[in-house]
Parts: C-alpha cells; structure tokens; sequence
C-alpha cells in the first residue's frame, strides 16, 4: 500500500510539472527573436550581428544590431534601437557603419563605438539599398535604383514624382521583365555607385556611377545584396557581377563579373566572358592576387553545381578549386592567411561548413549535423550562425584549427536567443532515414514524433514536400514550413528529399529536371511506405501531404496520379497548368530548361507532367493557398486549381492574400495561413475512416 501510495503521489508530482509544457505553436514562431550572421571585427576579438524581432503591432519584424566581446562569450550589447541593418566594420573597429531609415529615406549612418550617436553619412535623393564600406574607410560602394537615362540622382526623383502627378496609369513595355517576383517594371535599374568619404566624415556631392553604362541591375533583383560586389584589398578597384538585360533577361542565367575602377575612372571590364552561365560573389584573396568566385557551367540552368574558381589577378589565368568535390557551394570567405576557403554547402540533409585547401584542392567538414546559415573567420576564430530541426539559428565560436566535423554542442554558444521562451515547449524527436527510391538508388528523409508522443500509439502523418524543386528538407529551422509546427499540433511529420533535392551529388539533382512528375513520385510513394514500416507509431492511414511552389506542383500531380494515398492536401503557390505557366512566369529560363525548351519548340515535353491533365482523377480534398503578388506562380494557376476543385465538387477552400508574394511574410498572415492549414489537418485527419 505504501508503494502504490507513493507512486501514486509521483504520478501527480510528474504530471503537474508536465502542466505547463506543451507543443510550439505558430504565434511562438513568430515572436521568436532572429539572430542574424556574424561578422568579425578587424581584429578578430568581437563579433556584430543583428537581431530582428516581431512587432505584432506594426505587423513586421524591426531589426537592430548587437555586438559581443569574444573575451565575455553571452555578454551581449545592443548598439542600435532604430531600425538598423547591413553592417560593416571600419577599417580600425572603432566604428560600426549600417543602414537606416531613422532620417526617412534609407540611408548609411556611422556609429563610433567609443560613445556618441550616429551619424548620417549619406544624405542622397534616393534609398540606398545596401553598400560596402572600403577597405581603409575612405570610400563606399551602395546600390541606388534610377533611370539609366538620368545623370543625376535628383532627376531620378523628379521623374518618380511627375509619374505620381500623372492621371493616366497605362505603362507601355517593349521587352520583358515587365515584372518580376513581385514587382511591376518602372524602368529604373539597382546601379552601382562609388562615393568618397570626406574629412567630417560624410558623402559630399554627386556619387560616381560604376554600372550606368551596362543594362543589367548590379545587384541582382529580387534578392541579390552586396554579396555581388566586392572591393579590392587596396581599395582601388571593384568587382561586381551582373547580367546585361537586353531582349534576352527573362531567359538568360549569364551573370558576368565585371572590374572596375574604385572612382570610375574607367568603364566596367568583363573577367568571365567566356563562360556563358553564372558567374557571381567574387571575393579578392587577402594579398590582392587572385580572385575567389562562384560559377556555374550550363546556361539558363538555375540549379547547376556553382563551382569555386580562382582567378590570377595579374594574368586572368582561371581554375578550378576542388573540381571532383560534388557539392555546389552558396557562400565562402577565404581564411585569413589565404590557404584556405571556407565554403557552405548542402551535403546529405544537413548544410555544413567545409575548408578547400586553396593548394591541393583537398576538402575538410567542419561541422556537423545542422545548418550553418552565416560565418565569419579571422586568423584561428570562426563563428557560425548554426540552426538545427531542434532549434532556431544561434551564433557559435570554436578555433578553426580544430574544427573537424564539430556539433554546436561542442563550441561556445555566444547567443541563447529565445530561450525563456522555449523553456516550456517540447520540441518533436526526429531521425533521418534513407530507402531505395527511384532506379534502387539511395534517398534520404526525415521523420519527427508529435511533441507528446507517447509509447505504443500511432498519429496521423503531415507529409510535406519541399519546393526548388533544386532544393532541400533538411536538419534546419525554417519560418514558414518548419515540421515543428506540426509536431506541435499532434501529428507527425515525414519529408523526403527526392530525385532532384541537393546536396546529394549533382547527377542527383539533376535528375528531376524532365520528369517532374516521375522519379520524385516514385521516391514519395517509396519514402512514405518505407518510413510506415520502419517507425510504426506512423499512422499513414491518416495522412495528407503539403506542399509548396514545386511542392505545390506536386500536390496537383498527386490529387490526379496517386488520388488513394491522402486524406486531404494542402496546395500552396502550385503549378496547376505548365502551358499557362510557361507563358505567363517571370524567369523564363526555368521553365525552358525543366522542360527542355520552350513550350512552343517541344510543348510535348511540357505536357508530359501537367497536372491539368489528370483533374478527371481528382477525389482529394484540397486547400489553396496563394499570393496575388505571386509572379512566379501566378495567381491563375491556383484559381485554375480552385475552379477544378469546385467544378468536380471535390470538398476545397482558397486562401488569397493581395499583398503576398511567393512567401507568407507578415507576421499577421503567417498565423492565419497556419491556423488555416491545421484547421484542414483537424478536420480529415480526426474523422474517422470510411
């Protein structure tokens, strides 16, 4: 009786501590505080970074910067409280240059970090969009948006308020991007401009355009940043990349770098106009003598491997680094004593940080399960922004000298962002997997529990699948299809990457492109059923599947050739019909090379796999989610997919925002997508089966 009693008293002590815990919900993700990637001082000793944090009433996230001391790791000091990003260090890191909108327009500030407020360094007509300081100080590079036409930067601004003036709103275009991700075309261009900083401290006079004369955007819209331009260690001369526009944009991957005097003293020369594909972030090694840079080999394919290649300053002579290592690199930074480039990449689920031996092309892993989504290196410091599916992305240090394949557990967490308010949820357990998918060769995925997953019970499956379709589920932490989601409204969760995903070797990710509806149907079907047998607390008898862009594509294909296998869908931004989509999508070039040319020339080729062909088998449930400023999936292709559902009576909803584009971005509408979507889940998922 005394045991029982106690056991009892135990039972009751566990489950009130267990009161209070729960799953992550929607509204935690999106108060969830941001920390950004590192940048290391010039002396190495501390790191700057920013934070953004959600203003629920503002509806956005308000980003400031932050800064540590190495030497006191987790003592962190706020150094802005308006709206700052987009820093850089000067020269000696006695002071801290960002951007901001704090005078009304964005502009460059300086703040001194011996005490003191910060001060306007630019006082230009128009935004700056992002800049670069020198490498002594005396000079900046940023990015305007104006008419190639204009000399001047007032006449830019004179021309946007006679536009605003005029009561006709017809706009005339004669070649296309007339609009582009979410953006119609006013026919101004992101340019690069030069400008001296004076002995006060600020810009004077009339910036020097660097890219006028070439018909490009330098950078690169919609997300290119000052990643795509670069200055020499001297300071004197400029590297950038950029795509001449011409009649041919919309279907052209050629980026070219182009150098080019640091005061415009000389037009923009062409270093890679040999390759026609992708050439893009070049970075000067640490002496001055060659130049770092990422390049792709076949036009107008967006999801090539980029290749690392360095190039003899004084010669032109090129190579490539590592040129058998099968990964395709996103982002590097050459070590301080240039033996060495620092390279991320995706590689087997995971997106790990590795070291190239600029010498021998040998490859080194330097970390190890997770995600590294930033680092900065200086002489032995490295410093990585490192997220997981367990976590949101939290900055690391460790020594370079060490560092082999090491877990974050392993090196000094600098930032504990988020954890008061994590210290009440569970997170769901989650285990990568592999099966022999389409052609017996091997795929990868991921399971993760319920939070509240319990010994012997089985829960219902959210099956998602991820867009690109180059792309990747893998061990990070995302903001928009993060499985932790659902794993926090009971169910479990399945992603595979399929034939096409990366990181897995090009060969794979290649193979996608012609066969959309093929071996990554294959390796789904083949994924699902191999995770059912192995993990059985899976209940694929209660399951839907969730996608978006290609995965949305994928949901129309599954809702007309796998119709038994959901109980409901969730379609977001999807491909509905690829003959609508080939003539009506932004970027051109994806289309033609996904397909094999353009649908006039082989329209069999895009016919293959279109969904539209299949709705005769649709019976599946779905909800549609689109964004009206969706350019690249255009809002006919989910109204083509709602129509369909209605016409056929297929039970089906449709959630619209006019003022999205291919993401959910606005806190607001973040939580009604998501309260949407597992509101659908709740109501197939929970009925019993027929």
């Amino acid at each position: 009786m005394k045991y029982r009693l106690l056991a009892a008293l135990a039972a009751m002590c566990w489950s009130s501590a267990q009161a209070d815990v729960r799953g992550l919900q929607i509204e935690d993700l999106v108060r969830m505080e941001r920390v950004g990637a590192p940048l290391l001082s010039p002396d190495g000793k501390k790191v700057l970074y920013t934070v953004r944090v959600t203003d629920m009433e503002k509806n956005r996230g308000i980003t400031n910067l932050w800064m540590q001391d190495l030497n006191k790791p987790g003592k962190e000091q706020q150094l802005t409280t308006t709206e700052a990003s987009d820093a850089e260090w000067s020269p000696n890191g006695d002071a801290v240059y960002f951007l901001s909108s704090r005078s009304g327009s964005s502009q460059i500030w300086r703040l001194p970090l011996q005490g003191g407020e910060a001060q306007q360094v630019t006082d230009l007509p128009l935004d700056v969009d992002n800049f670069r300081l020198s490498p002594k100080g005396d000079r900046l590079l940023f990015s305007l948006a104006v008419f190639h036409d204009c000399k001047v930067l007032q006449c830019t601004t004179d021309k946007l308020a006679a536009q605003k003036q005029q009561k006709t709103t017809g706009r005339i275009y004669d070649r296309l991007f007339v609009r582009h991700w979410d953006v119609w075309a006013d026919g101004r261009r992101a340019t690069l401009f030069s400008a001296a900083i004076g002995s006060d401290g600020k810009v004077r006079g009339e910036p020097v355009p660097l890219s006028l004369t070439l018909d490009g955007d330098v950078p690169s819209r919609p997300d290119g940043d000052h990643e795509e331009y670069q200055f020499s260690p001297d300071g004197k001369t400029v590297v950038f990349a950029a795509r001449i526009a011409g009649k041919t944009e919309a279907w052209s991957t050629n980026f070219d770098l182009y150098q080019v005097p640091a005061d415009g003293s000389a037009l923009p020369r062409n270093l890679t106009a040999d390759n026609q594909a992708w050439d893009t972030k070049a970075r000067f090694s640490p002496d001055g003598k060659t130049l770092a840079y990422l390049a792709m080999k076949r036009p107008t394919f967006e999801a090539d491997r980029f290749q690392v290649m360095l190039m003899d300053v004084a010669t032109g002579k090129k190579r490539a680094l590592a040129a058998d290592w099968d990964r395709s690199a996103m982002d590097f930074r050459w070590s301080s004593d240039g033996r060495q480039i620092l390279a991320v990449a995706d590689d087997i689920g995971q997106h790990r940080l590795f070291a190239l031996d600029v010498a021998s092309g040998k490859v080194r892993t330097l970390t190890g399960a997770g995600s590294v989504n930033g680092f900065d290196t200086h002489g032995d410091t490295l410093v990585i922004s490192h997220a997981s599916l367990s976590g949101d992305s939290q900055l690391f240090s460790t020594r370079l000298s060490s560092a082999a394949q090491t877990e974050a557990a392993k090196m000094t967490r600098l930032t504990e962002r988020n954890a008061a308010m994590m210290k009440d949820i569970r997170l769901g357990e989650y285990e990568q997997f592999s099966f022999a998918g389409a052609n017996g060769e091997t795929v990868y995925g991921y399971v993760m529990k319920p939070w509240n997953a319990q010994p012997g019970q089985r829960y219902p499956v959210a099956f998602l699948v991820h867009g690109g379709p180059q792309g990747s589920f893998g061990n990070e932490w995302g903001y928009r299809w993060n499985p932790q989601i659902y794993a926090g409204a009971g169910y479990a969760a399945v992603f595979i990457d399929f034939h096409g995903s990366t990181g897995y070797g090009q060969k794979f990710t290649d193979s996608i492109s012609g066969d959309w509806g093929g071996k990554p149907l294959e390796d789904l079907k083949k994924g699902l059923a191999a995770a059912a047998q192995k993990y059985p607390w899976l209940d694929t008898s209660r399951s839907c599947a969730l996608g978006a862009s290609y995965g949305g594509y994928m949901m129309n294909w599954i809702a007309g050739n796998w119709n038994d296998g959901f109980r409901c869908i969730v379609n977001h931004d999807g491909v509905f019909d690829t003959r609508g989509m080939a003539y009506a999508t932004d970027e051109i070039w994806f289309t033609e090379w996904e397909n094999g040319g353009a649908y006039y020339d082989v329209p069999e080729l895009h016919e293959k796999f279109n969904p539209v062909r299949f709705v005769k088998n649709w019976k599946t449930p779905m909800l549609v989610v689109q964004g009206e400023l969706d350019f690249r999936i255009p809002t006919e292709q989910a109204l083509g997919t709602f129509t369909a559902l209605q016409r056929r009576g297929i039970e089906s909803k449709l959630l619209i925002y006019p003022d999205e584009n291919h993401w959910v971005t606005k806190p607001a509408n973040s939580v009604l997508w998501h309260h949407t979507v597992l509101d659908w889940l709740k109501d197939h998922l929970n009925r019993p089966a027929k």
